[in-house]
């Protein structure tokens, strides 16, 4: 028997006001009165997810589903299943919501946005695009499909649907910062004086961050470098000073990498899988796209993106509580854990993912630098190679370019001389790995790489153990999608442009040359 009409309307507008225990506690006496009731039990899933109870909300959709395995409720629950890491679970109930699919809107948007976690950027465009035709206003929508097609290559197609969006809100500082970085701005076709004036208006420190950082961009392609960095300078700052990071927080991290490095060294291994992924490492903005891009224009390698496998893997294997993947307590505990569980837990996460579910693939998360202790124990086979890039380039890449705004491990890229310090020690870090496991990385310079990209690149394909191929050498060809902020530039050939940019900005760098001096970083 079904609920009545009113019923359910009491609990939608109860979530619709935000109430969420009211909304909880409306939807409970509804699946009370009405256990074999769809809509009641998805609601009260959908109202305990909200409040943060996402397991028990998972189990309640769960059960909706197979009431009534209607379309947006799979979609609901991929998208809880995608929150608390279960990958694999969420790929299968988005295979069987292809054959129900949501009919509204929202239910489309969310399929997408779980494809795009799963790296499955393809697969997304569809739902992304019938959620732009169910709900043509919708600007979130639009912006959704905008970076999918980004994503994939598809650069007029991405750019069309940013101008839709910002047709329907012409403040949506998402979609301004998407349309900065799509392609080089020219003089004859830019948007500086839009942005501008969006800037301008803008009343939200987010907004404001992303619109400083699309004018910046935008200034520099034009060539006027000094206004692009000042404009740089100031939406760091403002972001920074609402952070509650200090650069203690990663060093506590080093420390205890560095620490517990021996006990890994001597650590039990039992089973370890012999599959031989390869992890290209380093600090983010260094060519570590550049090099997946290499590598997987080779036939035997696919790129499955930036995993949070490993980190998950270790997370999973110390059983710690701390609410942050990486921590001090997380890494010591890790250190004694069965290596070839966490080999084992990292591979079963990865070939989740679009690109690593046949055959090798590469993981290029470049954090992965600080679990390389951990990689070379629980993967006996995997390759590593590790990209270095010349000290003040790498700064400032680190401060020109706008990572994740909700991830904390990013906190330390929005001020010069926190990005120098930690720097010195990933450098420190570095050195570690390179005394400890001989052979087990290699160390590709950047500049090299670009300098000598046929030579360097057979190095690199030797390293991983696979044999020469040519289309490695015309990597700008490769189709696979590219989601991260370097999709632009690794589309185009080799090109020098970003070698030496730091001389443009040496007096900005100053304290960074100093300390670099003062802590025996040559530059």
């Amino acid at each position: 028997m079904k609920a009545e009409p009113a019923r359910i309307a009491a609990v939608r507008r109860a979530m619709g006001r935000g109430d969420m225990a009211a909304a909880e506690q409306l939807a409970a006496s509804v699946v009370a009165a009405f256990p074999e009731d769809a809509e009641g039990r998805f609601l009260l899933g959908m109202a305990r997810a909200e409040a943060g109870r996402v397991s028990a909300g998972i189990a309640d959709i769960a059960r909706a589903v197979e009431i009534d395995p209607r379309g947006s409720y799979r979609a609901q629950l991929a998208r809880l299943q995608i929150m608390v890491r279960q990958d694999g679970a969420a790929a299968e109930t988005l295979a069987a919501a292809e054959n129900a699919l949501p009919e509204d809107a929202l239910g489309r948007d969310t399929m997408g946005c779980v494809y795009a976690r799963l790296g499955e950027h393809a697969a997304s465009v569809p739902h992304f695009r019938e959620a732009v035709r169910l709900a043509p206003g919708n600007a979130s929508f639009c912006y959704n499909l905008a970076a999918a097609l980004n994503f994939i290559g598809d650069i007029a197609g991405a750019e069309a649907a940013g101008e839709a969006l910002l047709a329907i809100d012409p403040d949506y500082a998402k979609g301004h910062h998407l349309l900065a970085n799509l392609r080089k701005q020219t003089a004859e076709a830019n948007h500086v004086a839009r942005l501008e004036a969006a800037l301008a208006r803008a009343d939200g420190a987010e907004a404001r961050l992303l619109l400083g950082y699309a004018l910046a961009k935008e200034l520099e392609d034009l060539g006027e470098q000094q206004a692009a960095f000042a404009r740089l300078a100031a939406a760091n700052a403002g972001h920074r000073a609402r952070l509650p990071y200090t650069f203690a927080s990663d060093a506590a991290n080093f420390d205890a990498i560095e620490r517990s490095w021996p006990q890994v060294a001597a650590a039990d291994v039992r089973n370890t899988p012999q599959d031989a992924p390869i992890f290209v490492i380093g600090m983010p903005r260094t060519g570590t796209t550049l090099v997946d891009r290499i590598l997987s224009s080779h036939p035997a390698v696919w790129s499955a993106g930036e995993l949070q496998a490993m980190p998950l893997a270790v997370k999973m294997a110390s059983g710690t509580r701390s609410r942050t993947v990486l921590d001090p307590e997380t890494v010591a505990v890790a250190a004694g854990a069965d290596m070839g569980a966490i080999g084992r837990d990292y591979l079963a996460r990865a070939r989740h993912h679009a690109g690593a579910r046949e055959g090798r693939f590469t993981d290029k998360f470049p954090g992965n630098f600080q679990y390389a202790g951990f990689i070379a124990k629980a993967l006996p086979e995997a390759r590593i190679v590790c990209l270095r890039r010349h000290p003040l380039d790498t700064v400032l890449a680190n401060f020109r370019n706008l990572f994740a705004i909700s991830s904390r491990y990013y906190d330390y890229s929005y001020d010069l001389m926190d990005i120098a310090r930690y720097y010195v020690r990933f450098e420190r870090l570095r050195a570690l790995w390179r005394a400890a496991l001989p052979g087990r990385i290699l160390e590709l310079g950047y500049e090299e790489l670009v300098a000598d990209q046929e030579g360097q690149t057979r190095r690199l394909l030797a390293h991983c153990g696979l044999e020469w191929d040519e289309a490695c050498l015309d990597f700008q060809n490769n189709t696979a999608p590219v989601s991260t902020p370097s999709a632009a530039q690794v589309r185009r050939p080799m090109y020098r442009d970003s070698v030496a940019r730091w001389k443009q900005h040496q007096h900005a760098l100053a304290p960074v040359m100093a300390y670099f001096e003062s802590e025996g970083v040559a530059i």
